[in-house]
This record gives structure tokens, C-alpha cells and sequence, in this order.
């Protein structure tokens, strides 16, 4: 998966550095560009996944920390990080079949009692990635 790899170097143009007025989200997200992506934690993944950068490598990353731990809290609050991927467009979720499969199971798996735990409307979110099309559940 090119973990010795860095975004800027497999997600291409190579982005510039950001303006000295740039806020500390847009810096934040060029400098996690910069960063190998072995060393991307579920925090860093979390912000590029809402920020909707190079999803097509974050996303199968953030998969493999679900597939352990559905409910991580990367950063906010526990499940942040479930939110964040499955709040993903669509067409990204398309491009990465075997990943959303695998993320749909976990979904389903998730008890209920956990998901009630989740902030308000993030049940409603969570039913609608897993019925996407392409879903198995469709």
C-alpha cells in the first residue's frame, strides 16, 4: 500500500506550500500531505477524510483501524472516525468496493446500544452508507 510513501508523492500535483495567512486546518492538511503514510494516525486520517483529500488513500487506511475498532475516537468523540468515512462521497466509497464491503460488515455487526451512543443523527447516517448502492444489503 506504499506506506513509505507520502500523498504529495502518490496523490499528485504535489501541493504548494500553503499561504502564510492559511488557517491552521489548511496547514494542518498540507503538512499531513507531506507525511508518510505509515505515519498518518487515526486523527490525521479523520481531518483528511473531512476535508475529502486524497480519499482514495485514506480511506482503505481508515478501514483497517474500523476493522479493529469500529467506534476509535480519533480525535472528538468516540465513533469519530467511523462519522468521518462514512460522511465520504460517494463516488470516493465507489472507487473502493472491497473496503466499503468491509466497512458495511462491521456497521451491521455494531450493537445497537453502541450506536444510540453515537451523536444525534449519526444512526441515520450509518443506515445510509450501509444501504449505498453497491451494498449487498441493496
Amino acid at each position: 500500500m506504499h506506506l513509505d510513501r507520502t500523498l504529495d508523492e502518490l496523490d499528485p500535483p504535489r501541493w504548494a506550500a500553503p499561504a502564510a495567512e492559511a488557517t491552521h486546518l489548511v496547514r494542518k492538511v498540507h503538512e499531513l500531505r507531506r507525511r508518510p503514510l505509515s505515519g498518518l494516525g487515526p486523527a490525521d486520517l479523520r481531518t483528511l477524510i473531512s476535508q475529502e483529500v486524497a480519499l482514495p488513500y485514506v480511506l482503505p487506511l481508515a478501514v483497517r483501524l474500523l476493522l479493529e475498532e469500529p467506534l476509535l475516537d480519533a480525535y472528538f468523540h468516540e465513533g469519530d472516525l467511523l462519522l468521518a468515512a462514512v460522511g465520504a462521497p460517494a463516488s470516493a466509497w465507489a472507487a473502493l468496493p472491497d473496503p466499503a464491503a468491509r466497512l458495511r460488515t462491521v456497521i451491521t455487526a455494531l450493537p445497537e446500544a453502541a450506536v444510540a451512543g453515537l451523536p444525534r443523527g449519526a444512526a441515520e447516517e450509518l443506515t445510509r452508507f450501509v444501504a449505498r448502492p453497491g451494498s449487498s444489503r441493496s
